[in-house]
């Protein structure tokens, strides 16, 4: 179904250093889906109660045929779906039980803002209230926000210091209303050689309840991915650069002020050696689990860092979701498919 928009007013309305460790447990189990075929692996590397996962939890192949899939989030409307972006072919997918997969805009990038054929479209999708999701749009260079009820969008944040952004990539939400979205270059041809490239760094910013923007961090090579703490004293960000390939935490204040960047955790050792699987995508249970897309495909961490899950799908992963009736489901955006798995953890 292709989505038609009315476009509105560009002002903002918001409502509202351990490494990987060492093993202290470790059981393999083989995921097979309902045709009988492994749809992965799930390592336990610590143990924590309850365990993340079941005894014999499947792994489920969604479908998907897709350039890169990214961005998933869940609506809790109409029985509960899932939206999630391919952001090469600019489009924002649709999976609902029963239904499977549906499209449900193209192109995804902001309306009413002209590109070529080929230009990618929407990539990191992030739930505002009931009826809104935040879209951080490559094709636009621009962050907006889209009534997923109503069709209406409005500009968020569309340039800093008079200049455009490269391409908003993710984005979250502050318990104070600040939200918070990454900036690289990957929307960009030619990346921080292009040409097209205004913004002298590839930045994490912070756009206020009142509109207004500033740079919170410029010193992230690959700014990707993230999330929020359930107490929202936390900022965790990704850096997906092969050579830097990390996870950070930042100290946010009760008003959203941001304070200097740690270290969470350093795994460009496992990224070299594996040969694919930046950190990129995060979700945050509400005991203060993350699920990171990370060498090879998605990790469980501890807040402190330490890898107590590992899901293997052979194939690098973009970003995870929590989902269901109960948001106990583990939703992953893997290069062309989406997957499903069971946890025994509630998201955000």
């Amino acid at each position: 179904m292709r989505k038609s928009f009315l476009l509105l007013s560009a002002s903002l309305i918001v409502a509202c250093s351990a490494s990987s460790g060492e093993s202290t447990a470790e059981t393999v189990s083989d995921i097979a889906d309902p045709s009988g075929q492994s749809a992965g692996t799930i390592e336990t590397l610590a143990e924590v109660n309850p365990p993340i996962f079941g005894e014999n939890p499947l792994i489920e192949d969604l479908g998907g045929d897709f350039g890169w899939s990214e961005g998933p989030v869940w609506i809790d409307q109409e029985g509960g779906y899932l939206l999630f972006t391919d952001v090469p072919r600019a489009t924002i997918w649709r999976y609902a039980d029963g239904e499977g997969l549906t499209t449900w805009m193209q192109p995804s990038t902001l309306p009413g803002v002209e590109l070529a054929e080929d230009a990618p479209g929407a990539n990191g999708l992030f739930k505002l209230t009931d009826e809104e999701i935040l879209v951080p749009d490559h094709g636009s260079r621009t962050l907006y926000a889209l009534n997923v009820t109503s069709n209406e969008v409005r500009v968020v944040a569309e340039t800093f210091e008079g200049r455009a952004f490269n391409s908003p990539n993710d984005v979250v939400v502050h318990p104070s209303g600040v939200i918070f979205f990454t900036d690289p270059p990957y929307g960009l041809a030619q990346q921080d050689d292009d040409s097209a490239k205004e913004q002298p760094v590839n930045g994490i910013y912070a756009v206020a309840p009142d509109g207004a923007i500033s740079l919170i961090d410029g010193s992230l090579t690959r700014p990707n991915g993230i999330a929020i703490s359930p107490d929202g004293s936390t900022l965790y960000v990704a850096n997906s650069d092969p050579n830097d390939a990390s996870f950070h935490t930042f100290p946010v204040s009760a008003e959203g002020q941001v304070g200097e960047r740690t270290l969470l955790t350093d795994m460009t050792a496992e990224r070299q050696a594996i040969g694919f699987g930046n950190p990129d995508g995060m979700a945050v249970a509400t005991d203060g689990t993350l699920f990171v897309t990370a060498p090879p495909s998605v990790l469980a961490l501890s807040p402190q860092g330490e890898v107590l899950s590992r899901i293997n799908l052979e194939k690098p992963c973009a970003n995870v979701t929590f989902g269901g009736s109960d948001k106990s489901e583990l939703y992953m955006t893997c290069y062309d498919k989406l997957y499903r798995v069971p946890t025994n953890r509630i998201g955000l």
